[in-house]
């Protein structure tokens, strides 16, 4: 598979539910003149909370390392990498370090790309209770876990809990609306003619009032990617 320029975010290295071995194969079966690591690549969260970081998960970086010799590639800050913040601009090997960038598509547009978490009041005032949160998460996907090996048992594809809430649940669906809409209004108000970002785990291309919004999703369940082709044209690819 070859693009112009591939965004995947969320990858959560150090997380125990990580798909860092998916994120290596999805990487060697693809080729890009830009590969732009949108945030939350390695997660310092899960690392502090004793999480452990693997070999596969080494794979991984000595992947994307190996990767940035013939390819540009950029790392987009996230909350879970914020160890990295106090330390950008950086160029570690041949990959840039960086809190946001402007980014010009084929298509003649001009797109804001950030990971997304500035419009987290969690994060960014109440960091104890975005942990406390990221705990949560990860007993749903321990939950998850056990519950898919019951369901691939019994033969039955596999199921996200954790999808399942964020489209039901109305505070959920209400926080995931306002994301949204906070990221077109404040790339709109910069002159942006689109925005890509990451941090909700929901991958999704679409117009929102006039600018075009595109979240890269995650690698912890959905395993997902934009793609630009060699014509301009976006979408999103399901690995």
């Amino acid at each position: 598979m070859k693009y112009r320029t591939i965004i995947i975010s969320d990858l959560h290295l150090g997380s125990n539910y990580s798909r860092a071995e998916d994120i290596s194969k999805f990487l060697s079966e693809i080729e890009c003149e830009t590969l732009i690591l949108n945030g939350d690549i390695i997660d310092g969260w899960a690392l502090k909370r004793g999480n452990s970081w693997t070999e596969e998960h080494m794979r991984c970086v000595r992947k994307i390392m190996k990767k940035s010799y013939k390819t540009k590639v950029f790392w987009v800050r996230g909350n879970h990498d914020d160890f990295l913040h106090d330390f950008i601009p950086l160029t570690l090997g041949n990959i840039n370090i960086v809190e946001t960038m402007d980014f010009y598509g084929l298509n003649g547009k001009k797109y804001l790309i950030l990971h997304g978490d500035i419009f987290d009041i969690f994060v960014n005032q109440m960091k104890w209770l975005a942990k406390i949160g990221s705990v949560g998460y990860d007993l749903t996907l321990w939950i998850n876990k056990w519950y898919n090996k019951y369901r691939a048992f019994r033969g039955k594809e596999y199921f996200s809990l954790s999808k399942k809430i964020k489209d039901s649940v109305k505070s959920a669906t209400n926080f995931i609306g306002d994301f949204e809409n906070h990221m077109v209004t404040h790339s709109k108000s910069l002159n942006f003619d689109g925005v890509i970002c990451g941090h909700i785990h929901k991958a999704e291309i679409r117009t929102i009032d006039g600018i075009e919004y595109m979240n890269s999703g995650d690698w912890v369940e959905s395993k997902t990617a934009l793609v630009e082709d060699n014509l301009g044209n976006w979408s999103l690819i399901h690995y």
